[in-house]
């Protein structure tokens, strides 16, 4: 179990890779070893503190966490135990001869699984590393970042954190359709960056030199989905999908199988998703959404778990669109006349509820592939002071 394998001692690194300051990390910043990473020089501007040590004896084969098993009849349990050495053999020969790895990870289900893959079949005695990189933005919510931290840490996985910059890309502030490819495009330059630093690293150390992988976690029902445009942007860093060839249902069975805290968590893809196409991917209008979520959620917490979706989304004009899984729809309800005060606080100027829907905004008005649910409005604070006038 993970106290009798305590073979690593986790924290974390936070980088800001500017332009400007790439070639200063590039050239010192952590020396490598096979136990341990060590900073050797005081770039405080780029790199706040660590990384993870680990112990001589640690073994690529062996999960450094609880197995977590299902309750299935023996014959399902059998067919799991299938999925995950193909899954296994699958990402081992798509590591190819390249000797540095390093996964997108966002702390989402699709990304801790590629990383606890990687973890069990890339080669350290060979000379290889392994890095999860997480992207950090205003769409990046305090809850995600929170998850992200916990899960690497239970897996006791090297993390690194980056800041990105696609806030200053115009075509992604204008959130017009390719939005997820201007930010893809920004994350994977980041990875890649990382990626060269730790193969010059190990070059430096004599191990190593195989060349460097980026890899993300995308799966079969993403590559169904034509509003994914940052597929686009992986194709161009030539990205690997090690969970190219299962369903999402699949990447939860196989995360239960293996133990994986956030095996049942919903998904929870960046801010950025839910502003309507058109409404600008600003800093406020982001921060925006994360309060107003952050808000409703607390409003319901005695009917929501870790599994329950609960979205805000900003329509054009200003306007706040609830989206909660449906027996939750009627709760949201009757408690919108407490939130339209602290939705206008934020800045909003109406407020709805509607069931949930994956991608609601993702698509123009006008496309036919999209439906609208019943959406319910609430007075205006003028209506509202009027209908208790006259009450």
């Amino acid at each position: 179990n993970r106290q009798q394998q305590n073979i690593y001692n986790t924290t974390t690194i936070t980088m800001s890779l500017s332009t400007t300051c790439r070639s200063v990390v590039q050239k010192s910043l952590f020396q490598h070893s096979s136990s341990s990473y060590r900073r050797t020089s005081s770039t405080k501007s780029f790199v706040t503190v660590h990384k993870t040590t680990a112990s001589s004896s640690s073994s690529a084969t062996t999960f450094p966490y609880e197995g977590g098993g299902i309750s299935h009849a023996p014959q399902q349990q059998q067919q799991v135990s299938t999925l995950v050495d193909n899954l296994l053999v699958r990402t081992r020969e798509l590591m190819d001869t390249k000797t540095h790895h390093v996964v997108a990870y966002s702390g989402g289900i699709d990304s801790s699984l590629v990383a606890a893959l990687l973890q069990q079949v890339y080669e350290p005695h060979k000379g290889e590393s392994l890095q999860a990189v997480l992207g950090l933005s205003p769409a990046v919510s305090q809850e995600q970042l929170h998850q992200a931290r916990s899960v690497a840490d239970h897996l006791q996985l090297p993390l690194v954190e980056l800041t990105t910059d696609e806030g200053t890309d115009t075509t992604y502030i204008a959130n017009e359709g390719k939005a997820c490819l201007a930010c893809k495009t920004h994350l994977y330059t980041s990875l890649e960056t990382v990626a060269d630093f730790a193969a010059l690293q190990q070059q430096e150390v004599g191990r190593g030199g195989g060349g460097a992988q980026l890899y993300n976690g995308t799966n079969a029902d993403d590559l169904q989905d034509s509003t994914r445009v940052g597929l686009i942007a992986a194709q161009n860093f030539q990205v690997v999908s090690p969970l190219s060839s299962i369903t999402k249902e699949q990447v939860r069975i196989v995360a239960k199988h293996l133990g994986l805290p956030n095996w049942n968590a919903a998904a929870s893809p960046c801010l950025r998703s839910r502003l309507a196409l058109g409404v600008e991917a600003t800093k406020h209008h982001l921060q925006m959404i994360e309060q107003a979520e952050r808000h409703v959620r607390l409003l319901i917490k005695e009917d929501v778990d870790e599994s329950s979706n609960v979205r805000v989304r900003m329509l054009a004009g200003q306007r706040a669109m609830i989206e909660v899984d449906d027996p939750n729809v009627p709760k949201v309800h009757a408690c919108l006349e407490e939130l339209q005060p602290y939705f206008q606080s934020l800045g909003f100027k109406t407020c709805a509820v509607r069931a949930f829907k994956t991608g609601s905004v993702s698509r123009k008005v006008n496309d036919t592939t999209t439906t609208t649910p019943t959406t319910t409005n609430i007075p205006s604070q003028e209506e509202m002071q009027m209908r208790a006038a006259t009450a």
